[in-house]
């Protein structure tokens, strides 16, 4: 199956991209693989996409309208594994930047100490597009601020794992995640013979225990999911867990905030609502508070919110953490916060406010990858080697205009993962997205979404620009050699 498949320069997880032999670890899977062969593969493969068409798992483009077609993310069936041994330091690492970053967002929003002992800039923070000074003063059950989380992996091209991005505000994804094991057990059982694959069915009992934790002053709790509405992009996701979990699937329209309490309208009357799962941004959520033209908040939410009679997940003013400039600040908060070393490092960040950072970037803007520190989804990026002279003219001249607005990184060559594309295997780049949920304990999901840049050669992984995912095994396998468990195995 693997005879034409050529590792490409970097880090490959399935072969030694040096001897094109393939890793001793994989050698169960590839087995397997190679008794099903790729006649098989490609016809399951077919049978994949249909199956998650029937299923809905679907994603409308932002840009589509009223008058978008619906797609499904396209998934690959080859899966991706990384051992427990590997896993748990991840975890580790995951949670202890996510606990900084609580720590951050409870000061910055209350006695502002990071910013008085000037560790960080007050102008980094007061000038980002997710700073929401109306949080100021308002104390959150738990003292949590992000109950879910989406972080942003990458396996650099040495193997090392390295946090890409921070997703706080509303992170996706989670329904694809786990409908990509329920085709992969359904489809391809016979990969799953003879290894232990840590499961995440349990995913929303999860979920749902973590909301509940947000309302102590309930025992027994009422959770909502609080949604766009039908043409949002992620609406499959909004609907698929209001049913795994049981919970309603609420509009703005159907919330009113009376009495000093938030309550769900229905033909049944009122019903008192202790916590939302927001799935839209903070802009959005309050007219009285943020932007008055909202027709999809609920007006009153954020009072209710300072009276501490309702939680909402993730608290507004999270987003701020999203911010590509703060994200390079978030090693520094670990060590303020926690008198700790990362576990798990950022990928080097110039800062283009910075004039020294942004000389180099300017003059290199060819060899790097610029973000806009505000954008999402794949937008506002330039990719120095791939883009023509007016793109690179372009973002120089934005750059010039406003440099807070953009970071820029090295082109990394992100780790590659087989990839089915016409009947063929090729090597295509993969980042990993796990979830994180914290309410009284935290819990790390057992892998994550995969997401794949399918198309050959990209290093963009994005729904909205072309890419697809993959099913990402934890498995019990220990290391071949006795590396540090956050690095490569050695070929």
């Amino acid at each position: 199956m693997f005879t034409d498949y050529k590792p490409s320069v970097g880090y490959d997880e399935y072969f030694c991209s040096i001897t094109e032999s393939p890793r001793d670890d994989l050698a169960p899977l590839l087995t397997s693989l190679g008794q099903m062969g790729l006649q098989e593969l490609n016809r399951n493969h077919a049978s994949a996409s249909n199956l998650l068409r029937r299923l809905g798992a679907t994603f409308r483009l932002n840009d589509s309208g009223l008058n978008g077609s619906e797609r499904i993310l396209p998934f690959d069936p080859l899966p991706r594994l990384i051992s427990r041994g590997q896993w748990q330091r991840l975890e580790q690492g995951l949670l202890q930047r996510l606990e900084a970053i609580d720590c951050f967002l409870a000061d910055i929003y209350g006695p502002q100490t990071i910013l008085n002992d000037k560790v960080i800039p007050r102008e980094d923070v007061e000038s980002s597009s997710g700073w929401r000074p109306q949080m100021q003063g308002i104390n959150l059950p738990l003292n949590r601020w992000c109950h879910i989380s989406g972080l942003d992996l990458i396996r650099d091209g040495q193997g090392t794992w390295r946090v890409l991005e921070d997703n706080l505000r509303c992170p996706s994804g989670v329904a694809y995640f786990l409908e990509n094991r329920r085709v992969m057990k359904r489809l391809f059982p016979s990969l799953f013979a003879g290894r232990t694959v840590q499961p995440i069915d349990d995913y929303p009992s999860h979920l749902l225990r973590t909301l509940q934790d947000l309302a102590p002053w309930s025992d027994a709790p009422r959770v909502v999911i609080l949604t766009p509405g039908v043409f949002n992009s992620a609406y499959f996701e909004h609907s698929y867990l209001a049913q795994q979990m049981g919970i309603p699937l609420v509009e703005g329209r159907d919330l009113i905030c009376v009495d000093g309490r938030t309550w769900m309208q229905s033909t049944n009357g009122r019903t008192p609502v202790d916590v939302i799962y927001r799935r839209i941004d903070d802009d959005f959520l309050d007219p009285t508070v943020f932007r008055s033209d909202s027709m999809l908040g609920v007006p009153g939410l954020i009072d209710v919110l300072r009276r501490g009679r309702v939680a909402i997940a993730n608290a507004p003013g999270t987003g701020i953490a999203d911010d590509k400039l703060i994200y390079a600040h978030v090693p520094t908060m670990i060590r303020y916060y926690l008198s700790e070393e990362p576990i798990i490092e950022n990928v080097p960040t110039y800062l283009c406010a910075r004039p020294d950072d942004r000389a180099y970037v300017l003059e290199n803007l060819e060899q790097l990858v610029v973000k806009s520190v505000a954008e999402a989804g794949g937008y506002g990026m330039l990719i120095g080697p791939q883009a023509s002279r007016t793109e690179i003219a372009d973002f120089d001249s934005r750059i010039r205009a406003n440099p807070r607005n953009f970071i820029a990184q090295p082109t990394l060559q992100l780790s590659t993962v087989p990839a089915l594309s016409d009947g063929e295997l090729y090597p295509c780049h993969v980042d990993l997205r796990p979830y994180v949920l914290r309410g009284k304990s935290s819990w790390v999901s057992p892998g994550g979404l995969t997401r794949v840049a399918l198309k050959r050669g990209s290093l963009v992984v994005n729904s909205s620009q072309g890419g697809g995912c993959k099913d990402t095994w934890i498995v019990d396998e220990q290391q071949v050699s006795a590396t540090h468990p956050m690095e490569a195995v050695p070929c």
